[in-house]
């Protein structure tokens, strides 16, 4: 534990300050402020060897901890007042988000990995999506970076693009509240927007984005089969054990004792403030080992998948809407 102390102090300063920037500029948040951090601090300055350990722990421990404490403020109760209609929605555009990135991601040549995390930052809900996949798929840094970085740009956008969209098309709160939640990915925009257009449509955006978010848990057990099937056609040694996401199963239990109320209510805001100190330093563990070097090799690809997948969604969402 020792040798991790330097990174992980490293990376609580990096999040301190992530955290703050985010209180002062919420449309961007500490999430997206941490990785920036992270990667202007490595490439303006070689970091020593020292750091390396504990940059490495908090990129993959302190994230699956930071997704676990997330489930306290998820009250699987809550998705029920979305309602049959929106839960379609949701299932039918998530499935369009990933076929939409997939066939893109194929057509730009990209890495698969790196394809999934952005069809799925996409499909679910942006950077914690990302966040809960990205150790079942042994996500590279670079990865975890550019699909973070390419998600972020799509949510700003969202903000304004949406609400002048919606008054445009003379769109009703219900239909605006569940075209938010359906098509923005990160929570934070959903809000934004949501509350932009008005207050009705602010509160059903926020809770359609809620039974978007617990898709996750379904969404990563796949993909822990996905990899099991792929290390045994590659003869490699499987090790279930080592695959199954544990930390969903811990994210899952918490939702439920929170759903339930045995998890004293008044304490939820403290899980989620912990949840997004140890998101930040886990995200600026990340970008601390990402170099400038590696988005200039990526090109445009990661960009425009996600741009593609991204007005997939967005479009799918409306007609499925009109014909629901």
């Amino acid at each position: 534990m020792k040798k991790n102390l330097l990174g992980i102090a490293l990376s609580f300063a990096i999040a301190a300050i992530s955290i703050c920037l985010g209180n002062w500029f919420p449309l961007i948040g500490s999430s997206v402020f941490a990785i920036v951090l992270g990667i202007l601090l490595s490439n303006l300055w070689k970091l020593p060897v020292a750091f390396q350990p504990g940059l490495t722990y908090s990129g993959k421990k302190l994230l699956q901890y930071s997704i676990i404490f997330l489930g306290f403020s998820m009250s699987i109760g809550k998705v029920s007042a979305t309602g049959l209609s929106s839960l379609k929605i949701s299932i039918l555009t998530i499935l369009i988000a990933f076929l939409a990135a997939y066939a893109a991601g194929k057509f730009f040549k990209m890495r698969r990995v790196l394809t999934i995390l952005i069809g799925f930052g996409t499909a679910i809900c942006g950077g914690s999506a990302i966040a809960a996949a990205s150790p079942i798929l042994e996500a590279e840094e670079e990865d975890i970076a550019l699909s973070i970085s390419t998600i972020f740009f799509f949510n700003i956008l969202a903000v304004f693009i949406f609400p002048f969209l919606g008054h445009l098309m003379q769109m009703s709160d219900g239909y605006f509240g569940t075209w938010a939640g359906t098509a923005i990915n990160d929570t934070s925009s959903v809000v934004a927007a949501g509350y932009t257009y008005s207050q009705a449509a602010g509160d059903l955006a926020t809770i359609v984005k809620l039974s978007r978010a617990l898709m996750i848990v379904p969404a990563c057990l796949i993909f822990a089969g996905y990899r099991y099937v792929r290390d045994k056609r590659s003869a490699q040694k499987v090790d279930l054990k080592k695959i199954f996401p544990w930390f969903i199963l811990w994210f899952v239990l918490a939702s439920v004792v929170s759903s339930l109320g045995i998890f004293p209510s008044n304490l939820v805001p403290y899980t989620k403030l912990l949840s997004q100190w140890l998101m930040a330093m886990a995200l600026a563990g990340i970008g601390a080992k990402v170099s400038f070097k590696q988005f200039k090799e990526a090109g445009a690809g990661p960009l425009l998948t996600g741009a593609f997948a991204w007005f997939c969604v967005a479009v799918s969402s409306l007609i499925i809407q009109y014909f629901l």
